[in-house]
């Protein structure tokens, strides 16, 4: 029962606290969310395709020392996708992306996908990168067909759609984002994400994208902490206190916190989230929220180990 994370890595040039100088640090939602998995001891292999430059060699490095396993990993001699990051006064980030001929937009189709793959998990950049965000989610929609767990995060980056050179325009995101819904389980979006998406600003509501096939929505609101919202119930709650040295990395630790739960629970089919207790859901929230708290309160996306993110 792997869960294989599909999707970019990336190195963030992230500003050193107190100062004018850029630190890179490795980076990407995928990555994160792969990454967080491995640390918190869930069985996880990552689908990208990473580049043979000395970034490339650090990712691979950093997913492996993380457990993460990786065979589905393809290699690329086009240069790693970087991410120029503004720390805000709050600790919230926004970023601007330099990924024109980078190695992770031109990962090939992997073809059919193992049994052991039970649980598929998308998001970011990935998504909105040609020709690689086709590729994407052809597989989305073929792993929900053959009955794997699929979660996806937008993970909005309004900086990048609005430099994609006419891939594609905010709108046409917002299309893409509607025709991928019949083929998400667990849809991750932020609170500024879901206003983004149109949720509460354009006549959206959740109750419509569960409607379109979503088994549930979950919904992080920063330091307010996480809702859940199925068919037939919301669950929140509230966030950990925390001193916040930056937000980096803090959904994609929810991501893979609630699929490392899930998994380590056997909750790993549409029926099987369809049926969880408001018990099963709070104590997944309250795990993935603990997890994220860990995140925030150090530089970076660097997520929990297992040692640190108990669920005692």
């Amino acid at each position: 029962m792997t869960i294989l994370v599909c999707g970019e890595a990336l190195v963030d040039l992230v500003p050193v606290h107190e100062g004018p100088l850029l630190s890179p640090k490795l980076g990407g939602g995928p990555f994160n969310v792969a990454v967080a998995i491995g640390r918190l001891g869930s069985p996880v292999a990552y689908l990208s395709r990473i580049s043979r430059d000395p970034f490339g060699e650090q990712i691979l490095a950093s997913l492996r020392d993380a457990g993460v396993d990786t065979t589905w990993v393809q290699r690329g001699d086009e240069p790693t996708t970087l991410a120029m990051t503004t720390l805000a006064e709050d600790g919230s980030a926004e970023y601007s992306f330099y990924a024109d001929g980078t190695a992770d937009r031109l990962v090939a189709d992997p073809g059919d996908l193992p049994d052991e793959i039970s649980v598929l998990s998308f998001g970011t950049l990935s998504l909105l990168y040609e020709p690689g965000a086709s590729m994407y989610a052809g597989l989305l929609h073929r792993a929900r067909a053959a009955g794997k767990l699929t979660m996806l995060d937008p993970n909005i980056r309004p900086a990048a759609i609005d430099s994609t050179s006419g891939d594609i325009t905010a709108d046409g995101f917002r299309d893409r984002f509607r025709s991928w819904l019949p083929s998400i389980d667990i849809l991750k979006v932020s609170e500024d994400d879901s206003f983004w998406l149109g949720l509460g600003t354009q006549g959206t509501t959740v109750d419509d994208w569960l409607a379109a096939g979503v088994t549930a929505v979950v919904m992080t609101r920063g330091g307010d902490g996480i809702s859940v919202f199925t068919a037939s119930e919301e669950i929140a709650v509230p966030g950990v206190a925390v001193d916040v040295v930056d937000t980096i990395g803090a959904g994609d630790t929810v991501h893979g916190a609630l699929l490392s739960f899930l998994q380590k629970e056997t909750i790993i089919t549409s029926n099987a989230v369809k049926e969880m207790s408001k018990e099963d859901w709070r104590e997944a929230l309250e795990f993935a929220a603990k997890a994220a708290a860990i995140t925030v309160s150090r530089p970076g996306a660097d997520p929990p180990w297992a040692s640190e993110a108990s669920r005692d």
